[in-house]
């Protein structure tokens, strides 16, 4: 099993207990042009107590981290916690929707994508779409400044205004979200 099999896992499970997500960041953007690889997958979540144990439920140990006491107090605290594979390396990176209140917006124009796992296989899931990708870049940049954000950036434009998506880049959409808060003009 390789590590976009347990991204798969991930989001299976996620949908076999109901529980609301969006894939975000390089691996989001893999559907929208973004062809770099990536150690782990970041999702938003909107988890409910009893999600908690369901999902640990999925990723028993001892090959999963998955505590359910810890990804309730990540819950009430609004903070990233982690599902790990310890056997593959992988993780999947999850953050409490409430942490990220600015994102609800972006979490209610979510859409339907078809993944490719490792072996092949397809899979639906969440996803952002690709302005709400490329507005999470910016502020990944404006934290950071690592060199991959731009140039995830400059893959989704490329592929999106190339017309080899079904989804546009809203610029007014990145004024709005990105250039308000951050004071910043795009023109």
């Amino acid at each position: 099993m390789g590590i976009s099999d347990f991204y798969i896992r991930v989001v299976k499970a996620l949908d076999e207990i109901g529980a609301p997500y969006m894939i975000v960041g390089a691996y989001g953007g893999s559907v929208f042009g973004i062809a770099r690889s990536t150690n782990d997958i970041d999702m938003l979540v909107d988890l409910q107590e009893k999600d908690c144990y369901a999902i640990s439920e999925k990723f028993p140990l001892p090959r999963y981290y998955a505590d359910p006491e810890m990804i309730r107090n990540s819950i009430e605290m609004g903070i990233m916690f982690n599902l790990i594979d310890t056997e593959e390396g992988a993780r999947a990176d999850l953050v409490p929707l409430k942490r990220e209140p600015a994102y609800q917006i972006a979490f209610n124009r979510r859409v339907k994508e078809t993944f490719q796992g490792s072996s092949g296989e397809t899979f639906e899931a969440w996803v952002a779409q690709p302005t709400d990708i490329i507005v999470g870049k910016l502020y990944a940049w404006d934290e950071g400044k690592s060199d991959k954000h731009p140039k995830d950036i400059y893959a989704i434009l490329y592929f999106c205004l190339r017309g080899y998506s079904n989804y546009d880049v809203n610029l007014i959409t990145l004024q709005n979200d990105f250039g308000a808060q951050k004071n910043t003009d795009f023109r």
